[in-house]
């Protein structure tokens, strides 16, 4: 028996009117479809945009989301269908590839809670330590034109001994980025710079203009404005380097740790080294 159509109409509005507050929010678990037994869920949708290629990266979600899902049923369709049937040089790679993903997975994980606000502190603070007990070290400030060839440096240094500014004659003739900067290359301390160039600061006196210097850039002539003794870098300039540090030295402890506490039996001395090359063994 039909009920009444306006019953229909009172549920739907029933359901339509509900606070939203009591409608559960979709969650990475939600179901977004079914292929025979398997879900595909919102989960697997998010990852999968999150991995699409950046041309992708500005496409509106009203459109991706469709598409996406019917990528993800699609792959699951041949999934099913040929699992069963991968050749062995594809089950191998298969292997490698989850093995990659999840030691690299692994590995995050411990870099990240490696490198914590109070371990790149203490890092810090042993850095400072250290940099106090050195050798005391000198920063340069200085600034340089770059041209092609001899000529153009020769050219160069005729306008500066007709005794146009360094910073003029930059703008003009320079072809570093530094030219709209009037050549000005700011403060850096010694093994920054190649070594030709390098070497040709270190025998300025503040003021001085040095010779044409060749490197494998072309012609420089450089201005040496001022030295300074070399101040402890700021936290947040080492920053990134004193992270690094403590993820590589957590990401090896860790190994380490795994290594010692595990069985492992490397049997790979008992074969010849050729054999690596002998792709021909995955074909079936």
């Amino acid at each position: 028996m039909k009920k009444p159509a306006g019953f229909l109409v009172a549920a739907v509005f029933a359901v339509f009117s509900l606070p939203l507050a009591a409608q559960d929010a979709p969650d990475a678990g939600t179901v977004l479809a079914r292929v025979g037994g398997t879900e595909i869920t919102l989960g697997h949708a998010i990852a999968l945009r999150a991995a699409l290629p950046d041309q992708f990266q500005a496409v509106p979600n009203e459109t991706l989301f469709p598409a996406i899902v019917e990528q993800l049923i699609e792959q699951e369709l041949l999934n099913q269908n040929h699992a069963d049937a991968l050749t062995l040089r594809e089950r191998i790679t298969l292997e490698n590839e989850a093995r990659n993903f999840i030691a690299n997975a692994a590995l995050m994980g411990v870099a990240a809670e490696a490198a914590t606000d109070e371990s790149v502190q203490i890092a810090y603070d042993a850095f400072v330590a250290e940099f106090g007990q050195g050798e005391p070290t000198t920063e340069y400030n200085a600034a340089h034109i770059l041209v092609r060839t001899e000529e153009e440096i020769q050219a160069v240094v005729t306008e500066l001994e007709s005794g146009r500014e360094f910073a003029d004659v930059a703008r003009e003739f320079s072809l570093d980025g530094s030219s709209a900067a009037g050549g000005d290359l700011g403060w850096f301390g010694e093994g920054v710079m190649i070594e030709p160039f390098e070497q040709a600061v270190l025998a300025l006196e503040p003021g001085e203009v040095s010779d044409p210097v060749e490197t494998r850039f072309g012609w420089h002539v450089i201005l040496l404005n001022e030295t300074r003794a070399a101040s402890v870098p700021t936290l947040e300039m080492v920053r990134d380097d004193l992270e690094a540090q403590i993820q590589r030295e957590a990401t090896r402890a860790h190994l380490e740790g795994l290594r010692e506490a595990a069985d492992i039996d490397n049997r790979s001395d008992a074969v010849d080294p050729t054999y690596l090359g002998r792709s021909d063994l995955l074909d079936e």
